[in-house]
């Protein structure tokens, strides 16, 4: 079960993050660069725009799972600034009842309580990943996957010791047979220097095996 617990954590930032760059679209960037200004901040519309663009991609980013690490990094930048240049000063509690009138409830300033639970959601996808049904993990498992080399390639020296070119059939070296290799399915096998018993490395492939 846990490695679904990525799972929530990509929904609710992802949606989190997305949800407040279209309420900065909304209300107009012109808006957010205004707030940005007063608060000093230098360059104010291209730091508007770079927080928007942010948010908004950053957040599909973490709901596909895709490129989390990076983007985790930009969207954690954001968090910072804006805990530090807004909500330090109103204290940990995001939620400050302060009355409940005929025309609804009453809230105080808004503290810094949500920025870290963003921050440690995002620092949990960075550190165990993104989890299942990720973009990052499927370009992963294609980066590990063994190339497959053709029957009758050659092989190459390694270390002190040649090798023979090309391949062999199971059970074709000194009599033995390469483990896990199945001669019914037709499988080859390479040979090179290293480990097993015999001195011989196997690699396992698709449809046999690779000398390394």
């Amino acid at each position: 079960m846990a490695r679904w617990s990525p799972i929530p954590l990509r929904l609710i930032v992802g949606y989190g993050f997305m949800q407040h760059g279209l309420a900065k679209l909304s209300r107009g960037p012109g808006a957010f660069v205004a707030i940005l200004q007063a608060m000093g901040v230098p360059n104010p519309p291209f730091v508007a725009w770079l927080t928007i663009l942010t948010e908004l991609l950053g957040g599909v980013a973490v709901l596909l799972g895709a490129f989390v690490t990076i983007v985790s990094v930009r969207m954690m930048a954001v968090l910072l600034v804006a805990m530090f240049k807004v909500h330090l000063p109103y204290g940990f509690s995001s939620i400050k009842l302060l009355a409940v009138t005929a025309t609804g409830a009453k809230f105080g300033p808004v503290g810094y309580e949500v920025i870290l639970l963003y921050l440690a959601c995002l620092a949990a996808l960075v550190v165990g990943g993104a989890g299942p049904f990720a973009i990052d993990g499927l370009i992963g498992r294609r980066l590990e996957s063994p190339i497959s080399r053709p029957r009758g390639a050659a092989c190459s020296n390694v270390g002190s010791r040649s090798v023979r070119s090309g391949t062999r059939p199971i059970g074709a070296r000194d009599g033995g047979f390469a483990p896990g290799l199945d001669p019914a399915r037709g499988d080859y096998a390479s040979l090179a220097d290293s480990s097993d018993p015999d001195g011989n490395s196997w690699v396992l492939q698709e449809r046999g095996y690779r000398n390394v």
